[in-house]
């Protein structure tokens, strides 16, 4: 390089802010075992993300600072997700930790994160306690509370009258959260039996059996990846969505429905994306994704994607002086999520307020199986706010 290029460089770092000559990022996802298969979309998702914002490589400016961004793999194990994050903390000096599928892991996380004055920026994971008593003022979240579309689908079961419903879901943080928000608004029948089944889990036969005895109206499901897959292989096999009813939340997705094929149809859903929303920046996303990728975007790849723009705008806002972490949080919070489920506003706590829709898996003209969005059920804020100490709302 020449005396004047170092010079030149020189000259842009100075003219920037002290505090702003970096911005660095960590990003904890899952690359490795039966979660990889989430943890490529939500990777992708970030990555479009990141280009639609001018970043491609460390150095390029991200809302105006050059930024670096450094990843890990958390294995879906706790853990490994905290010796991880302390590399991020106290290795690679990050203000901002971003990404993470799980929401264990995210409870395992926020405390070492959110007492280093780190901003925690969730590109998935909603466990209910961080709406709540474990709400933080250096806390955002691009996705939602994991009772909001388990509550959404209550209501469902509602308007559909079902007298009789088994309840399934993994055995961790988003699953109990899921099963005690399904349970909250759904009120025109009863739960008649629960399986709060392991994580990862690859063989639903004793779960299958036990729905063939008590003989539901319908299964409420959560299996997210590649559980989802095996259940619903499963579940054809056995014959039982020729006689049950499947209302599944975050187990078919466009990420799955590949690999589920045919087995998914008749199934409903309730979703905090309708992929057919006609709006420029969903049309967007998923033309640039598809075309990138050669495969549909998922709801992970949505909410790893919608973290980008409101943290660049958040970086503007606070003039690049992203150590200020409580500052970034806080300008993020004030402004819109700019998602491509439309402009939504942030609850006190840091989650969106959106709308969650009813979905249902049919047939195309192609003889495809396809997301077809029905409508929209519900859309409030969770209920989650009030429990959030006001001193740590914004």
């Amino acid at each position: 390089m020449t005396r004047t290029a170092v010079l030149a460089a020189a000259l842009a770092l100075a003219a920037l802010p002290a505090s702003a000559q970096e911005l660095r990022i960590g990003f904890l996802n899952t690359t490795s075992g039966p979660g990889a298969i989430v943890g490529r979309h939500l990777e992708r998702g970030w990555q479009l993300g990141l280009a639609h914002e001018g970043w491609t490589k460390d150095g390029d400016r991200l809302g105006g600072v050059p930024t670096r961004i450094f990843y890990a793999d958390d294995q879906t194990k706790p853990d490994v997700a905290v010796k991880e994050v302390e590399k991020f903390i106290k290795q690679d000096k990050v203000q901002v930790v971003s990404g993470i599928i799980w929401s264990h892991v995210l409870i395992a996380v926020q405390k070492p994160i959110l007492d280093a004055n780190v901003m925690l920026f969730s590109g998935n994971a909603g466990a209910t306690p961080m709406a709540g008593e474990l709400c933080n003022p250096r806390f955002v979240a691009a996705s939602f509370v994991n009772d909001q579309v388990a509550e959404a689908m209550g209501i469902l079961a509602n308007r559909d009258k079902l007298k009789t419903i088994f309840a399934m879901a993994p055995n961790y943080q988003a699953g109990k959260d899921v099963v005690s928000g399904f349970e909250r608004t759904y009120r025109f029948g009863k739960v008649v039996d629960r399986s709060l089944y392991k994580l990862n889990e690859s063989d639903f036969q004793a779960d299958l059996s036990k729905i063939r005895a008590v003989k539901p109206d319908a299964v409420f499901l959560f299996a997210p990846g590649a559980m989802g897959i095996a259940f619903m292989k499963q579940w054809v096999a056995a014959g039982l969505n020729k006689e049950v009813k499947l209302y599944a939340m975050w187990t078919i997705s466009h990420l799955t429905l590949p690999a589920i094929g045919d087995a998914a149809l008749g199934a409903i859903m309730a979703d905090h994306w309708n992929s057919e929303l006609d709006n420029p920046r969903n049309k967007r996303f998923i033309k640039d994704y598809t075309a990138k990728w050669n495969e549909h975007p998922s709801h992970f790849t949505v909410t790893a994607y919608d973290v980008v723009a409101p943290l660049a705008r958040g970086i503007k806002a606070v003039n690049g002086k992203v150590d200020d972490t409580a500052a970034l949080a806080r300008a993020i919070r004030k402004g819109p999520l700019e998602s491509v489920r439309g402009d939504l506003k942030f609850n006190g706590n840091g989650f969106p307020v959106q709308p969650i829709w009813k979905l249902e898996v049919i047939k195309g003209a192609d003889g495809k199986p396809f997301f077809k969005g029905i409508e929209k059920i519900v859309e409030a804020p969770d209920a989650y706010v009030e429990k959030c100490p006001a001193e740590r709302r914004i």
